[in-house]
């Protein structure tokens, strides 16, 4: 039950923003742009606060290699959001579509793609051989992509009420880009109300949005569930977007305890107005057998580790399943090898609430995992049974294998079927596969990307890095509803505000220079700085947001010798 004081609050915050509503509607497009501009500069001018308060909240030492992770997916997350959003809306106020600029073309079932990174030279040096296609649903033309391109901000008198986000405690930029999504993509003034873990950032974020909330179109809020439940159930409130789990939608959907199981089976939400949501869920990452030398089984290894241990497993697309054939040659060389990465790598307070009795959880469905330090890793996973591994997210350090049979082209037939019919959840797919493998299946391998019911698709990249594009959607396939709401509803981040996003499709390459252009995959990009076995990761990614704050060829060198010596 809510306190008096916190009913108080929560009636006072959204009959403020109801003011705010209509203030939004007469702010016209420079003015709207100028304050993205502005919240860029504030979150440019705290952002080592915000840094340095986020490792206090995840127990990381000023001076770990792992406070990459905070710079990457903190300030400059929001600080290339922000970027991109202003660009869109300078492009609608010269009358010009947010899209234009931007190579367009066929992808395949009837869809269209904008090739939303590299865009511009900057992003080309930066992440050579790194690429992002949003794909749009099938039927959309790239005609109907420039004329829809700008979402709510095509037409900013027309407001969508008072929103609430209700934040993540995992990745400390989801719920500011949360906002920024909600007040420009849907046109709506919002309320966030933080995730407990996050509180010690509420003076940080209080700056950054000092803008928003002085024109009365952002107010945030703090406590406990008691009050997010108040808040997204005020009849001021129009609509709700929520990050977490979808345990956690269901209970603010339907209820709790056995009222929300009969409201849930009956079809009868408690929630009686729309809410979107980006949920986890079992990511797969899939390994096409190839013929590797040792270098790239000892790098694939290391990033598959990346996958699983970016933020220590809580992530919401940190993959938890490793695809691979139990039929290629090299199988027992790459476990061998992802076994030392998971070792190798850095060792980290469990912060994230639950995680330990989730890994027990994990422990107890299969005691017979191997426990690598504080890591535990699950083999001898089959399809066709209900393993509790594909369809329970344990966001942890626990990482599965399962093996499937066949060739190359065999078994990427399987592990497109198993991953769209037996994964709980559609945000996120990776595949790892080398050049000469993916040109050996050809028109089966584009099929297969296209065949994949994902929301991010990332080939020889993670899709984390579809997080960290601007331009790019993020969210789980279309088609869920609240009856099975795996990875959530709709969308968010997609800069250029593109209508009908499918999927955001990555790619990038399977070596580091230089063995790349030793074997003739021509990319110049290191070994990423987010990899969680990466020596000057911080360092790398500090300068990378420091090259955000303000881009110039000047700070290049500094962020390539960084990179380089990781």
């Amino acid at each position: 039950m809510v306190t008096t004081t916190a009913a108080a609050t929560i009636d006072a915050t959204v009959s403020a923003l109801r003011q705010g509503e209509i203030d939004w509607a007469r702010t016209p497009l420079p003015a709207r742009r100028r304050l993205l501009e502005q919240i860029h500069a504030n979150t440019a001018r705290y952002a080592r606060e915000w840094v340095e308060t986020a490792a206090r909240i995840k127990k990381l030492p000023l001076d770990s290699p792992l406070l990459g992770e905070e710079w990457v997916s903190g300030p400059y997350s929001l600080l290339t959001g922000a970027a991109a959003l202003a660009e869109s809306l300078r492009a609608l106020e010269q009358g010009r579509s947010p899209v234009d600029g931007y190579p367009i073309h066929a992808a395949p079932g009837g869809r269209t793609a904008v090739d939303v990174f590299p865009h511009g030279v900057f992003d080309w040096l930066l992440l050579n051989g790194f690429r992002a296609e949003v794909w749009t649903r099938p039927g959309v033309d790239a005609e109907t992509v420039r004329a829809r391109a700008g979402l709510g901000q095509r037409t900013p008198a027309e407001t969508g009420g008072v929103g609430v986000v209700l934040g993540a405690g995992n990745i400390f930029s989801i719920a500011p880009l949360d906002v920024l999504y909600q007040l420009y993509a849907d046109n709506r003034v919002v309320a966030l109300k933080l995730n407990p873990i996050t509180d010690p950032l509420l003076p940080v974020l209080e700056k950054i949005f000092a803008p928003l909330i002085e024109g009365g179109f952002v107010r945030l809020l703090t406590g406990g569930p008691e009050v997010g439940t108040a808040l997204v159930h005020h009849a001021g409130v129009d609509a709700v977007h929520m990050t977490g789990s979808a345990l956690t939608h269901d209970a603010i959907v339907f209820g709790t305890g056995e009222e929300g199981a009969r409201n849930k089976a009956a079809g009868t939400p408690k929630l009686d107005k729309p809410i979107t949501s980006e949920l986890g869920g079992v990511s797969p990452t899939i390994v096409i057998p190839g013929r590797w030398s040792d270098a790239d089984l000892r790098y694939q290894a290391e990033h598959l580790a990346t996958q699983r241990l970016h933020n220590n497993g809580y992530n919401c697309v940190a993959a938890q399943v490793a695809v691979i054939s139990a039929d290629w040659p090299q199988k027992d060389r790459f476990l061998a090898e992802l076994r030392a990465a998971l070792e190798r790598a850095p060792q980290r307070p469990d912060y994230y609430p639950g995680s330990a009795a989730r890994v027990d959880g994990a422990r107890t469905s299969y005691p017979d995992a191997e426990r690598i330090g504080a890591r535990t890793l699950i083999t001898g996973l089959v399809p066709h049974r209900d393993e509790t591994a594909l369809r329970t997210e344990y966001f942890a350090p626990v990482l599965g294998v399962l093996e499937l049979s066949g060739d190359a082209a065999e078994f990427l037939t399987q592990a497109v079927r198993v991953s769209n019919e037996e994964f709980e959840g559609t945000l996120g797919v990776n595949i790892i596969a080398d050049p000469a493998t993916i040109d050996r299946l050809g028109e089966q391998f584009e099929r297969a990307i296209a065949d994949l019911r994902y929301g991010t698709v990332a080939i020889n990249a993670w899709t984390g890095l579809g997080y960290l594009t601007a331009r790019a959607s993020w969210g789980a396939f279309p088609g869920h509803t609240l009856a099975d709401i795996q990875s959530g509803i709709g969308v968010v981040h997609n800069g250029l505000l593109i209508a009908d996003p499918e999927r955001t499709v990555v790619r990038g390459p399977f070596r580091p220079v230089p063995r790349s252009l030793l074997r003739g995959e021509f990319a110049l990009s290191p070994k990423p700085p987010w990899f969680v076995t990466n020596r000057t990761g911080a360092t790398t990614l500090r300068r990378l947001t420091n090259f955000a704050k303000r881009p110039g060829a000047a700070a290049l060198p500094g962020i390539f010798a960084s990179a380089l010596r990781g």
